[in-house]
């Protein structure tokens, strides 16, 4: 038995790929400590996680210029490094595995200055800032697309695939899973999903494209975020389409295994999800996102027709809702784009990007 530390947090794109991961190494009779941040999803997505140990870090995203903010960033780093090491102490990890985004860096500073085997996990097609740093603070990186592992060619890399969780391996039939939302069995499903954060404009353009489509008797499965979900429950009520809305839902895997089509961001983890459960989408990338990696990695799946590719400035509610019933109403070519979509899974994930933590630490142990 050896003990690992994952620091996995601030959003689902981190968080549920380093769970799948601990996930594994629990299985395999291994300890784990999952450092995330103080944010609240991170905390509702570990609630009742005791096969865990859980550190909450301090969100530190890196200030733009020499300010005020700078100096305060800096602190709170040092300070941040400092509890980390003084985690490690106390818990003795034989590896450390940063998911990516600023809540990696001090842990992966802290296991360097400890003397321990350090990884960095990058799930997107093209890395932000943070991981680039990640990568070369840790010497080496793990990657889920194959066009990233050629964006830092100094950094010695493994295409491993990004993990997904345990609980997709039992997911329930079609039936099942609208039963558990209360939908019908006889109408197509849209599931529409902004990633962890919620989506203003993915939920916007989606009310309007249901207007268009009420009369085509599709149905909603509507994940909002917490800033809309009264708004756009209240949408759905007042103009009699079927739906069932949250801001925000645990049990993915019932989700995926309703619909019949997703309308969603183009976050690494959200694809990953899709493509291991076959399901078409359109794509319409957070606009804003660093170095535009969303886009990077809605163009993976839309160049062989697993997506569609939509900018959010085209997304309008007409336009959406011609391209969800043109999909929807040929069955070919929603086949075509399942099978599609299916081959871009990458399988065991998880495992493997597990299988190098416990080489490293094995290597460690016998030198």
């Amino acid at each position: 038995m050896k003990r690992f530390a994952i620091a996995a947090g601030g959003t689902g794109g981190h968080l549920f790929p380093g769970l799948a991961v601990a996930e594994v190494l629990h299985s395999w009779g291994h300890q784990v400590l999952l450092l995330t941040s103080e944010k609240h999803i991170d905390a509702v997505a570990t609630e009742g996680r005791s096969e865990f140990q859980i550190a909450r870090l301090p969100g530190m995203g890196l200030p733009r210029g020499i300010t005020l903010q700078t100096v305060k960033f800096l602190a709170r780093f040092a300070r941040g490094i400092l509890h980390c090491r003084s985690l490690f102490a106390e818990f003795q990890p034989a590896a450390v595995l940063g998911m990516g985004g600023f809540t990696s860096i001090a842990p992966i500073l802290a296991g360097r200055l400890s003397g321990l085997p350090v990884f960095v996990h990058e799930s997107n097609a093209i890395p932000g800032k943070a991981n680039r740093l990640n990568a070369r603070l840790a010497g080496s990186w793990l990657t889920g697309f194959e066009e990233c592992a050629l964006q830092i060619p100094s950094v010695p890399c493994t295409v491993t695939g990004t993990p997904v969780r345990s609980a997709f391996l039992q997911h329930p039939s079609k039936t099942e899973a609208l039963r558990k939302f209360g939908l019908s069995p006889d109408r197509k499903t849209v599931l529409v999903m902004g990633g962890s954060q919620g989506a203003a404009g993915v939920n916007m353009a989606v009310m309007q494209a249901a207007v268009n489509l009420a009369s085509a008797g599709y149905q909603f499965l509507h994940i909002t975020g917490a800033a809309d979900e009264q708004a756009v429950a209240a949408f759905y009520r007042n103009a009699g389409i079927p739906a069932w809305t949250a801001a925000f839902h645990h049990a993915m895997q019932d989700a995926y295994s309703a619909a019949d089509i997703a309308v969603a961001r183009s976050g690494a983890a959200s694809l990953t999800e899709l493509s291991f459960f076959g399901l078409p989408s359109i794509l319409i990338p957070y606009p804003f996102a660093a170095e535009d990696h969303q886009t990077c990695n809605a163009k993976v799946f839309s160049k062989v027709g697993a997506a569609l590719l939509v900018q959010e400035r085209e997304a309008t509610g007409p336009f959406l809702a011609a391209e969800i019933q043109r999909i929807l109403e040929d069955p070919q070519g929603l086949a075509k784009m399942k099978e599609a979509c299916r081959a871009l899974y990458k399988g065991d994930a998880a495992e493997r990007v597990a299988k190098v933590l416990v080489n490293a630490a094995e290597g460690r142990s016998s030198k």
